[in-house]
């Protein structure tokens, strides 16, 4: 294999790895949220990730027209939404905020069991309810390419998957509305007040538990539109949550914890790491390489890319 066959075969990986990166940052977005005002280590995100595949699958068969895909995922996020509202009010809110301090060890140990009851719950309702024969939107954009080329007299092309590529450009959109809204938002300084000091933010008059409903629940969501946009490329099954949330905190703790951009930003090396290492690795294999780089960074780096390190005292 010469130099110009081993570039284009780079290149390749590296395109398809940004453009699935994308899409990773922003479901990466959606956990560090969670995380980053309620201090909530959430397993069961992979399973509403799932829930929003669930619901672009059956919104898509409500609608047409080449959007439609697009259109179906970010209409899951609403619908994604409402349940992580009524579950956090019904569940979470018990052992989280200012509760979970009358509880053993804060309330760690109790979230962690509750939010993994609540992904079993969710993945064996799914298998009841959707079965488990793995399904897909299908596009005809997933199977088009736009040529980069040919280049290197005409003995180089790159090809960019057109389906990909518009969920990537969604996703980034989508983060950048998300940023926005934190920062210049009422409702983002609520958040921001609620995670930074929840006692002070309620003498200032906010409703903290309020504020932790409406994080996770927008958590939730913006998880469950990167699962819906990843609905259009690959099949998916009730157990696939399983598989993403690995992906998912690889990137946010890659990124630094509580750092949206970094969540971002990590799930995007998280896709290029992926993509890259099929070069050298069997697809098998590529989770591998994720945690290879994953812990390389922990090792050098503890707080993550992004993140600040903090002095105990």
């Amino acid at each position: 294999m010469d130099f110009v066959q081993l570039s284009e075969n780079f290149l390749q990986a590296l395109v398809a790895g940004l453009l699935t990166g994308a899409v990773y940052g922003l479901m990466c977005v959606g956990l560090s949220l969670i995380f980053g005002v309620m201090r909530v280590i959430n397993f069961a995100q992979g399973d509403f990730m799932m829930l929003g595949m669930y619901a672009a699958l059956y919104i898509f068969a409500n609608l047409t027209g080449v959007a439609a895909p697009y259109l179906a995922a970010l209409l899951a996020g609403p619908v994604v939404f409402v349940v992580g509202v009524v579950v956090h009010r019904l569940l979470i809110a018990r052992v989280t905020g200012l509760r979970s301090t009358a509880l053993d060890s804060e309330g760690h140990h109790a979230q962690l069991m509750l939010t993994l009851g609540i992904a079993l719950i969710l993945q064996n309702g799914g298998l009841a309810l959707f079965g488990s024969s793995p399904v897909s939107i299908p596009t005809p954009l997933a199977s088009s390419a736009w040529e980069l080329g040919p280049m290197a007299g005409d003995r180089l092309s790159v090809f960019v998957n057109q389906g990909q590529t518009i969920a990537a450009a969604i996703a980034l959109v989508t983060v950048g509305v998300v940023v926005l809204l934190l920062a210049r938002s009422r409702l983002g300084k609520s958040l921001r007040a609620a995670a930074d000091n929840p006692v002070a933010a309620i003498y200032m008059g906010i409703d903290v538990e309020r504020a932790h409903r409406l994080a996770f629940g927008l958590g939730v969501a913006i998880t469950a539109v990167g699962g819906g946009l990843l609905a259009s490329v690959y099949p998916f099954q009730p157990y696939i949550g399983l598989e993403y949330v690995i992906v998912m905190y690889a990137g946010v703790v890659l990124g630094g914890l509580g750092s949206v951009a970094g969540a971002f930003l990590g799930g995007l090396g998280i896709g290029i790491v992926q993509q890259l290492s099929t070069l050298v690795l069997p697809n098998q294999l590529q989770n591998t390489a994720i945690f290879v780089v994953f812990l390389a960074v922990i090792l050098l780096r503890p707080q993550g890319l992004f993140g600040r390190a903090v002095r105990r005292t």
